[in-house]
């Protein structure tokens, strides 16, 4: 294994994301700066400028038309993802926390956070409209009252989107009409990370309550459970083996300089059948706080917290 450090970023890392193809990889970070990479060498090809707050979520549409980016400035954008032009600016109350492209690419959403005062809400937006993107008005606005989102991908065909909450609660909002299709409450505690298998048949969660669990993302039926000592922040299914592979770590704030085996700080794989741990990868200083395997299943990016 040949590890690649990529150094763009000031802050720690928020999320890091593929392109379909692979050929190209997309960070966020607690700086205001998306950039973009050539994931076969580490180069960076370029950065999308114009956020002022930390930026927590990064999506690229199905042919790597467009770039989506959602931040603590209090709003949503799309940019050009060749030219590094914002193409539209989607302003909301409060932090955006998580966002992401249908499978079509025209069907967009977000979440925002519950803070100062504002209700936590789950936006979408068809970018065909574009009256829609002018007037700041999504079509559909679901009020998220009991429990924050913390993390949300689209299901299969677009139909709707899979949330995970502040409270451990995995909910699907209906994409036309907002109501919840199907819920499920394995996590004890939040949930820091929603990924899905390339085929979209299956999602993994990843929690605070130390755990990583799989289900079937159409009935939200729980399928295999992957237990660790501490909590998991991101959790990722390979595209061509049975494998998942977890990254997470003690916090931050609460880590020695004495020995990285004390925050458990590696890149562990389990056995998706089985539920085995079979393998590590160390090398991180601090918490891991993002994985993302490449669409050929052969390559891995962990992302980590700078201590």
């Amino acid at each position: 294994m040949r590890p690649i450090l990529l150094q763009g970023h000031e802050r720690s890392i928020t999320q890091i994301k593929y392109n379909r193809e692979g050929d190209l990889l997309f960070s966020v970070a607690k700086d205001p700066v998306a950039n973009a990479w050539y994931s076969v060498n580490g180069e960076r090809l370029g950065t999308y400028n114009g956020h002022t707050g930390a930026v927590w979520c990064v999506d690229v549409d199905w042919d790597t038309k467009n770039v989506l980016t959602g931040s603590a400035d209090n709003s949503c954008r799309l940019w050009d993802c060749e030219t590094g032009k914002q193409l539209a600016l989607l302003e909301t109350s409060s932090a955006v926390r998580t966002c992401g492209f249908d499978f079509s690419g025209n069907i967009i959403m977000f979440s925002t956070d519950k803070q100062m005062g504002y209700q936590c809400f789950l936006n979408y937006f068809d970018l065909r409209d574009p009256q829609q993107i002018e007037d700041n008005q999504p079509y559909l606005s679901v009020p998220c009252n009991e429990s924050k989102i913390t993390s949300a991908v689209w299901g299969p065909l677009g139909e709707f989107v899979i949330a995970g909450h502040e409270n451990g609660e995995i909910n699907q909002y209906s994409a036309k009409s907002g109501e919840i299709l199907k819920a499920a409450k394995e996590h004890t505690k939040q949930i820091n990370d929603i990924q899905t298998s390339v085929d979209l048949t299956m999602l993994i969660s990843a929690s605070k309550d130390c755990t990583a669990k799989m289900f079937d993302s159409t009935n939200l039926e729980h399928i295999k459970t992957f237990k660790t000592e501490r909590p998991v922040n991101s959790a990722a299914i390979s595209s061509n083996m049975d494998h998942v592979v977890m990254g997470g770590g003690q916090e931050a704030m609460e880590v020695t300089t004495t020995s990285t085996r004390i925050g458990k700080f590696e890149a562990r794989f389990f056995h998706a059948a089985y539920e085995e741990e079979f393998g590590r990868v160390k090398g991180h200083f601090g918490p891991i706080n993002c994985v993302a395997f490449h669409p050929d299943g052969k390559r891995l990016v962990p992302a980590f917290v700078f201590l």
